[in-house]
């Protein structure tokens, strides 16, 4: 199943354009924002099979989508995930849980979104599988953990350096949580609909220039193990967003470094999901 937030509503998608308005279909059990279904998702999904193939009541445009999930109470991001990402950053690849930093929800948009280049920053890309989560989580194993996840979308950790990397320490929070830089869509895709659910193609290009290459099956904690690590020391909530990590290929990491200009167009690519599409102005247009 696919779910995706049109207008601020919640609509079962039937295909890349046509959808059931959640509220509607449900004669107001459900909906009308994503917000509220994740607290009942369970009983989302059980109704949800239920709809039909045919009779979707909404035209679904990408102008109109929203971020799969619009009002997360946490996000948290991973860093050092992947060992050629480890490497190019400079650090020793993790052996207990990866760093964990949060975006702050304000940054949080829509797929399809047009981003302004802090002044005086150095903005990179951060192309990252994305998990939400489906019911409160505590102490979970990995072994139990995908029943926990609503499901999987792509994210973008965009990220200035010049004040993410400022001392005396540094800003790991602030540096990648300007307006727009959480763009997360088109929509949420339910575990069930891989072959796979750890083992995705993730990639993103600037302008036509492939710039990231991975597969999620390259993360060295899975997103079971990390909703495990997480859910051992805080309690994960519906609607919560965990951004997984980013595969090598960053501006920061490259020789000679290469960052974001205004007037670019970046493209973030996962199997299975799909894409979004972020394009660059500079400050103060």
């Amino acid at each position: 199943m696919r779910i995706a937030n049109v207008k601020n509503r919640a609509v079962v998608l039937v295909s890349d354009d046509r959808g059931f308005d959640v509220q509607s279909a449900s004669q107001g059990q459900f909906g009308p924002e994503l917000a509220n279904v994740y607290e009942r998702w369970e009983e989302f999904t059980a109704w949800a099979e239920t709809l039909p193939d045919t009779g979707a009541d909404v035209v679904v445009d990408r102008p109109l989508l929203g971020s799969p999930s619009p009002a997360p109470r946490q996000v948290f991001a991973i860093g050092l995930n992947y060992s050629d990402h480890a490497k190019e950053s400079g650090f020793a690849q993790p052996e207990t849980l990866p760093p964990v930093f949060t975006k702050f929800p304000t940054c949080i948009t829509g797929p399809d979104t047009e981003v302004v280049l802090p002044e005086g920053g150095n903005t990179d890309w951060e192309v990252e599988l994305v998990a939400v989560i489906g019911k409160e989580a505590k102490n979970v194993p990995a072994a139990d953990a995908w029943t926990y996840v609503a499901g999987l979308s792509i994210g973008q950790d965009i990220s200035e350096r010049v004040s993410q990397l400022r001392g005396p320490a540094p800003q790991f929070g602030l540096g990648k949580s300007f307006p727009g830089f959480g763009p997360v869509g088109p929509w949420l895709v339910t575990p069930d609909e891989f072959g796979n659910p750890d083992d995705l193609e993730i990639g993103c290009s600037i302008d036509g220039e492939q710039v990231q290459k991975g597969r999620t099956s390259e993360l060295i904690f899975s997103i079971p193990a990390l909703i495990e690590g997480l859910s051992h020391t805080v309690t994960l909530l519906p609607g919560d967003i965990i951004f997984t990590g980013t595969p090598a290929g960053v501006g920061l990491g490259r020789s000679p470094q290469r960052f974001i200009q205004p007037g670019e167009t970046l493209v973030s690519r996962i199997e299975g999901i799909g894409e979004i599409t972020q394009t660059f102005t500079p400050a103060g247009n």
